[in-house]
């Protein structure tokens, strides 16, 4: 027997598709539904923990203070290009095993092989390119899991975590740019950085947070999304994605491009696997077309790119490192 079960979550969304007309995408929309951090910054600096000389860039990994309760470790990756400064870039791990899968690390700590993975190791590609790079421990991953989710060797807690925070009405998203924007503050701090704006590059869930991130705060100058622009009609909605994927109440005020789109017009550069089974590419294409449009809106065309490529749910970075050098060049 049939029981309706699916066409009732169907209509769901067609209902939340009519409440957006009544409601404004902005900044503050975005802020209100990720759920209010407040918490004061951190007036401790930084302290290093562990330092590593390779050919082409110093890896060094620092325990930074978000807030008074809560830290985290961040990989600092300093080009050896002899420049006094460089640019900066922020770099966001999807899921996985943390900052290590981006930093050149296997999840044991040994050296990895170059571009090994779906991530490529793409906070080493960007420190072998010339950036210095920050790549921090996204809270829920490696060793920022809850300690039980460690003892029990469970690669991460997102689910847990994401459940409580909706339970006092805010978002794992929210807590993890609010995270972003904190260390950015801490970014300026370093001598050898340049002193405008740092881009940032998120790829899967880090790209989720690269995208509100760079939506929220100024700061950024230009973001590479990868493996996650899309619609929630055609990827969250109807498939099983993390539950930190979900803002409440996001579909009432318009579709995840819009949201996205509120970095306009400063440089977006997209990445879309055609065989993607996570991010589809149908939805990427009307993603991407929904952005063209508020670029084109914000007289901006020029500042958004999409590279389509033959591949899944993965980095491909060979454009995007050299997007970045070119729209971070002014540095």
């Amino acid at each position: 027997m049939d029981y309706k079960t699916d066409q009732y979550f169907r209509k769901l969304y067609q209902e939340a598709e009519q409440c957006r007309a009544e409601q404004s995408v902005n900044k503050a929309a975005l802020s209100s539904i990720l759920g209010g951090f407040q918490e004061k910054k951190s007036d401790r600096p930084p302290e290093i923990i562990e330092t590593k000389e390779l050919p082409q860039y110093r890896r060094e990994r620092f325990l930074f203070h978000y807030t008074d309760d809560r830290q985290g470790p961040v990989y600092v990756l300093t080009p050896k290009n002899g420049a006094s400064r460089h640019p900066v870039v922020l770099a966001l791990h999807g899921h996985g095993y943390g900052s290590r899968e981006i930093a050149g690390l296997k999840e044991n700590g040994e050296e990895a092989d170059e571009n090994s993975g779906i991530h490529r190791h793409f906070a080493s590609l960007l420190a072998s390119r010339g950036f210095k790079v920050f790549a921090p421990e996204i809270i829920g991953f490696g060793d920022r899991r809850l300690e039980e989710d460690k003892f029990h060797s469970r690669p991460k807690s997102c689910y847990k975590m994401a459940a409580q925070l909706l339970s006092v009405g805010k978002t794992l998203a929210g807590l993890r740019v609010q995270e972003a924007r904190l260390l950015l503050d801490d970014v300026a701090a370093f001598s050898d950085v340049h002193e405008i704006r740092p881009g940032i590059m998120g790829f899967s869930g880090g790209g989720l947070i690269a995208a509100y991130t760079a939506a929220l705060d100024e700061r950024i100058q230009a973001a590479v999304l990868s493996g996650f622009v899309n619609t929630y009609q055609e990827s969250l909605w109807p498939m099983e994605h993390c539950l930190d994927n979900y803002v409440p109440g996001l579909l009432h005020y318009a579709e995840l491009p819009a949201f996205i789109g509120l970095m306009a017009p400063r440089p977006l550069f997209i990445e879309s696997g055609r065989m993607d089974p996570v991010f589809p590419f149908k939805g990427a294409e009307q993603a991407v077309g929904m952005l063209r449009d508020i670029y084109e809106t914000r007289q901006a065309a020029g500042q958004l790119e999409w590279d389509p490529f033959d591949g899944a749910h993965e980095v491909r970075g060979v454009r995007a490192v050299e997007w970045l050098s070119e729209n971070l060049s002014s540095n």
